[in-house]
């Protein structure tokens, strides 16, 4: 009987459910049945994946406060993303219980939603495409939602998400004005009023207006019951004060953040602490308390996180009180305790660089600014911006070096000998002192490490019965060591005191020298005084070209701290020392007229002595010309640098290379000193190879490469030696039996440069047999070399082709050209044009080959 009853009662739940599955019967048990699958098990499952995925987001995103912080905490990339790409799996989750939810629940029975949690499926799918940065799909499933669902309790999220993503789109204009008419026309719960003044505020905030968001956001941290939320949007409020210099404002709303201590992230009070500080200005009455109060900052424990930026704002208050010492060490400290914080490493490395510019460690200064690059995004200004300072510190090391070295060395030649031998004893002396020294500081340390350890219950243990233990022992070890064998790195073959010297020959088993030189001296010579006097040049043409080679480097110095530094006073000081240095003559009026300008900005009375001076002693010069007649400086004026360099590019493309070479040569002496000159350098270095052929031209390319290295002259010349020389390197020729191929022929006539009315009339003639037989080749007059030129025609398809032009020119009544000529492949022609090897080209086709 029980077993009927258990059947009966099976059979009747199971027609209940199964009738209750139907998503198309609006009756009660359907829509609770479904309604109560969505919410307790796919929305549910939903619902958990996207809180994990947002605090995955939360967990990995890092706020950037040297920025206006972002309402939201998202990163947003540039990267658009598609549905199949691999996204965060969380969010993906989500996504795919929400659509499981409305695929199998959604119970839309004449065209009106019956399930009540279907809406929450949809809100679920916008939000999961959200932070998923799928904007466009996102805003699908937040209109559906508005469009479908007029009785939902979602609509009013469901319309601040939507204006989330048309911010997120950049619509902020449409984003404000839709949140408007919500909040006028909408009850709103007091979050989702937060929610929708601190959305507004985004938009103000991207549209450039920082008051009108600062208003939106006071309304947003009064409503929110969040407390993360109202320690953020202060902390906005605050940063927005201060882009707009209101730093009462500002450090008010920091002192809201700090109030909420513990109940907001703690990142928000110290960054408000630290925004606080920069907005105090720093007086003589407040020091003390400045102090303490960074003092109590780095001292709490619980800021450890945050030293990195403590330790910056130390260094900056070290800074302004003149400490330069400790800023140093803060500054230091702050680098070694960042993690994962580039904007913060940039700015401590930037601050490094520029003390020690200002020190004049400008090699030191450059290591610095290399380090602030690796910490800023490529395409930024300010990448730019130290990129190019960067390259300028690097002529500045390079000239600075030159001058260091140069003055050392003439300095010694000046002294006699008698000073010379005296300034090298003493020298000899203190390096004889900071070897004692070191190697008495090295046996204490060895010797308090041993008593130290004899004084452990292991030395006592093994005290005189092993040799490392025995104190005495191991120093009269190490005494005979040294005696023997003197300090040597613990390193395979330690007893070769040179291995630079020695190598061994592959096919002989006897040591043989390696040819290489060891530049540092040994201790030997670190210590002989003949080592050091045999160094002093003592040839007087040696000094001189130290002393031209001291003067340019001064002048270039000069320049750059002027131009490129804005640093006047050391501009002025370095083209000082070249007018009292007996410089070059094309040095004088350059130095003179900067130091004019240099004079002329500063308001110094010494302008106008130099002014007077280029006048009165350099009447005929340019730089005369345009202290009298500043106009004359125009480009149309037809002696401009520019207008000068325009005629010689003109030249050069009319193949007078000769004359190109000359010129550029007297334009670079002419305007020493002005931007113009590499571009001269390059233009000279190109009529060079064309008239000169590839040795020359390297050698051009290489000294512009060299002496130009940060110009964009010098950049493409270092650029053509690595990648264009190469190619034009061989000069292998290529077989002339059996090419082919379009254009790949010519027919060469030599003439004599001497003889160039005969090459005109010949190219005329030629042009003229072109037309007549309707060919389309082209006829070119070539520059070989300074003796010898080419009239050539281009474009024949094969050898025979060419041959039999030039033959049919011989014989032909109409022409009757009979000079001399040869017929050459293109890729032959290109050889002997770069090389000037027209003799073995001739030897190379009149050759038997085997």
């Amino acid at each position: 009987m029980k077993l009927r009853y258990k059947i009966i009662f099976s059979a009747l739940s199971a027609v209940i459910i199964l009738s209750a599955c139907s998503t198309k019967k609006d009756a009660f048990l359907n829509r609770n049945w479904h309604a109560m699958n969505t919410k307790y098990n796919t929305l549910y499952n939903g619902e958990i994946a996207f809180e994990k995925g947002r605090e995955e987001l939360n967990a990995n995103y890092q706020d950037d406060y040297w920025e206006i912080l972002p309402i939201e905490r998202l990163e947003v990339t540039d990267e658009v993303k598609l549905d199949s790409e691999d996204n965060n799996p969380n969010f993906i989750i989500a996504e795919e219980k929400a659509t499981k939810a409305i695929q199998k629940h959604s119970m839309d029975i004449k065209e009106i939603e019956r399930n009540p949690q279907t809406d929450e499926a949809f809100l679920l799918l916008g939000k999961a495409r959200y932070f998923d940065e799928r904007y466009i799909p996102a805003l699908e499933a937040f209109n559906y939602i508005l469009r479908k669902y007029d009785e939902s309790d979602k609509l009013n999220e469901a319309n601040i998400w939507r204006e989330k993503v048309n911010i997120r789109l950049e619509n902020d204009e449409l984003a404000i004005k839709n949140l408007k008419r919500l909040m006028k026309f909408e009850d709103l719960k007091d979050q989702e009023y937060a929610d929708a003044r601190a959305m507004m505020a985004q938009a103000y905030i991207n549209l450039k207006a920082p008051d009108t968001a600062i208003q939106h956001l006071k309304v947003a941290s009064y409503y929110t019951k969040k407390n993360p939320e109202k320690g953020r949007y202060f902390y906005i409020i605050g940063q927005l004060y201060n882009q707009l210099q209101y730093k009462d404002s500002a450090n008010y709303a920091f002192d809201k953040v700090i109030e909420l201590n513990r109940k907001s992230p703690r990142v928000y009070m110290i960054n408000a602490h630290l925004q606080k500080i920069k907005n105090t200005e720093l007086t003589d009455g407040n020091k003390e308390e400045l102090f303490e109060y960074l003092t109590d900052l780095e001292e709490n424990r619980e800021n450890r996180p945050f030293l990195d930026k403590i330790y910056r704002q130390l260094a900056e208050y070290h800074l302004a009180t003149k400490s330069d010492s400790l800023a140093l060490v803060y500054f230091n400290k702050s680098l070694r305790a960042t993690q994962n914080e580039p904007k913060l490493n940039a700015l401590n490395y930037e601050n490094l660089a520029i003390y020690n510019f200002d020190q004049n460690q400008y090699k030191t200064a450059g290591a610095y600014y290399d380090s602030v690059l690796t910490n800023l995004y490529e395409n930024t200004k300010k990448y730019r911006s130290v990129k190019k300072k960067l390259d300028n510190l690097e002529d500045v090391v390079k000239y600075e070096n030159v001058v260091q070295y140069t003055d050392s060395v003439i300095t010694l030649f000046n002294l006699s000998k008698d000073d010379q031998i005296a300034f090298f004893e003493d020298h000899i002396a203190a390096l004889r002192k900071a070897k004692e020294d070191a190697e008495k500081k090295e046996i204490e340390r060895i010797t308090q490490g041993f008593a130290a350890f004899a004084e452990s219950k292991g030395g006592k243990e093994n005290k005189g019965k092993f040799y490392f233990y025995n104190i005495t022992s191991l120093g009269y070890g190490k005494n005979d060591f040294t005696n023997k064998w003197g300090n040597r790195t613990l390193e395979d073959d330690w007893r070769w005191s040179n291995k630079n010297t020695i190598s061994v020959s592959d096919q002989d088993t006897g040591i043989a020298d390696g040819g290489s030189k060891n530049l540092d001296p040994t201790d030997e010579e670190k210590f002989s005084l003949d080592f050091y006097m045999d160094r002093i040049p003592t040839d007087v043409s040696v000094i001189d070209s130290l002393k031209t080679e001291r003067n340019f480097a001064n002048y270039q110095l000069g320049l750059i701290y002027k131009e490129k530094f804005n640093e006047n006073l050391l501009a002025a000081g370095k083209l000082e020392d070249v007018l009292r240095s007996d410089p070059e003559e094309r040095l004088v009026l350059p130095s003179k007229y900067n130091l004019y300008k240099i004079y002329e900005e500063e308001g110094s009375t010494l302008a106008a002595e130099m002014k007077a001076d280029i006048v009165q002693n350099h009447s005929n010069s340019r730089y005369a010309e345009i202290l009298l007649n500043p106009t004359a400086i125009l480009e149309g004026n037809t002696n401009s640098p520019d207008a000068q360099y325009e005629r010689l590019y003109k030249m050069f493309q009319d193949q007078k290379f000769l004359q190109v070479i000359a010129e550029t040569e007297k334009n670079i002496n002419k305007y020493t000193g002005d931007p113009i000159v590499p571009k001269f350098e390059m233009l000279k270095a190109n009529a060079i190879g064309r008239l000169q052929g590839y040795e020359d031209f390297k050698e051009a390319l290489n000294y512009v490469a060299l002496t130009y290295p940060n110009n964009p002259e010098g950049k493409k010349a270092e650029q053509m030696v690595a990648e264009q020389l190469p190619k034009l390197e061989t000069k292998e020729f290529s077989k002339e039996t059996g090419s082919t191929g379009k254009g790949n022929w010519k027919v060469v006539f030599p003439f004599k440069r001497s003889n160039d009315k005969e090459a005109v009339d010949l190219k005329e003639r030629l042009e003229k047999s072109i037309q007549d037989l309707k060919y389309k080749n082209i006829v070119s007059k070539d520059i070989y070399n300074l003796e010898d030129q080419f009239v050539v025609v281009h474009g024949f398809k094969s050898k025979d082709f060419a041959l039999g032009y030039a033959e049919l020119l011989k014989n032909n009544k109409d022409y009757r050209i009979s000079n001399e000529n040869f017929v050459i492949l293109s890729s032959n022609y290109k050889i002997i044009q770069v090389h000037k090897n027209l003799l073995d080209y001739k030897n190379f086709v009149l050759t038997p080959k085997p």
